[in-house]
């Protein structure tokens, strides 16, 4: 079995750069309130103040990505936003929204496994908790 080229610092990067990507790109379709965006949030019952607000959440999530000090904090809220958003697609919204073909949810989904990955990885950089997964 060959090992992968990219070391396993350089691979949670990746995972934290696409989580932040993707919920970066988000942003501009909740803040200048894209006919998709309100038809999801109109659904859900939270227009405007829904969209706005979980944009306000992404932007943070994405930020605190991008930082290594803060990303474990970055990835579980991402992951918790992204929780939200497939609950949401599975419950009300369905998995193909206004005919994307599903894209939303995959682009939920992949966030939600590159937050989780960032969120194992660097969880001893949590703060309260991180100190219970310390090696004695």
């Amino acid at each position: 079995m060959t090992q992968c080229p990219v070391s396993p610092g350089k691979r949670i990067w990746l995972a934290q750069i696409v989580a932040a990507a993707i919920l970066g790109q988000t942003l501009y379709f909740k803040f200048t309130g894209a006919t998709e965006s309100v038809h999801i949030f109109q659904t859900l019952g939270a227009e405007p103040w829904g969209r706005i607000g979980s944009g306000v959440l992404e932007l943070i999530a994405a930020l605190l990505l991008l930082l290594q000090r803060t990303a474990a904090c970055g990835a579980v809220l991402g992951a918790g936003m992204m929780l939200g958003a497939i609950g949401s697609h599975l419950t009300m919204l369905g998995i193909v929204v206004q005919d994307d073909g599903g894209l939303l949810f995959g682009l939920a989904v992949v966030t939600l496994l590159c937050c989780t990955c960032v969120a194992v990885v660097r969880r001893r950089d949590l703060p309260i908790v991180g100190g219970l997964f310390t090696r004695e």
